[in-house]
């Protein structure tokens, strides 16, 4: 693409560029050249929003982890209504689509970027760390709604639910696990915190 073209939401463009190179080639292959040809436009637009190819990973990173933000919201809003696994099991299939799991692969790929969260603030494995928090915030809300038990351990709970389902989506090779075994592990890891339905 001529360097004199202007193009739509740029940012959102390379954004998606990456994250298709990153799915159909993997994190070694994910460079900022990579990324432009797929954008179809030239490098330095890259370079003009971004300081350098780790800002740019950094800013993907932030700008999937808002998405996150925003399923949290509508998780919370969901207590109370169907069932308690039924909704983790809709909340962790969404949550851990092909994209979530690349880019998770890529921050353990990538030092610099790495580095980079590190100093925006984020501690431990960014993207799990805020999938627990949404967990942990739903189910904080069925506790107070009573469908959770007084005494549901949420703080182990939640990481523990987004360990397991990580864990089922983690091999990119393989086809994502179907609903039923999702379903099975959210009801195994939370069958001793959940109250029988009132009648």
């Amino acid at each position: 693409m001529p360097s004199g073209v202007h193009i739509h939401n740029v940012r959102g463009q390379l954004f998606e560029a990456a994250e298709r190179v990153l799915l159909r080639d993997g994190p070694d292959a994910l460079t900022s050249r990579a990324v432009t040809e797929e954008a179809n436009c030239a490098k330095g637009v890259l370079h003009r929003h971004f300081t350098d190819f780790d800002a740019f990973l950094t800013e993907l990173v932030l700008d999937r982890i808002r998405g996150i933000e925003d399923r949290a919201t509508v998780l919370s809003a969901a207590a109370g209504t169907g069932s308690v696994v039924d909704n983790l099991t809709e909340a962790l299939q969404d949550l851990f689509g092909p994209v979530t799991v690349a880019i998770v692969a890529l921050i353990t790929f990538r030092d610099g970027l790495r580095a980079r969260l590190r100093q925006a603030g984020l501690t431990g494995i960014p993207l799990a760390m805020q999938a627990t928090s949404m967990i942990a915030a739903y189910l904080a809300a069925e506790r107070e709604l009573g469908r959770l038990a007084d005494d549901a351990d949420i703080d182990t709970l939640a990481p523990t639910l987004v360990g397991a389902a990580h864990l089922l989506f983690a091999d990119r090779a393989s086809a994502p696990p179907q609903t039923a075994a999702i379903r099975k592990t959210v009801t195994a890891v939370i069958a001793s915190g959940l109250r029988p339905p009132r009648v």
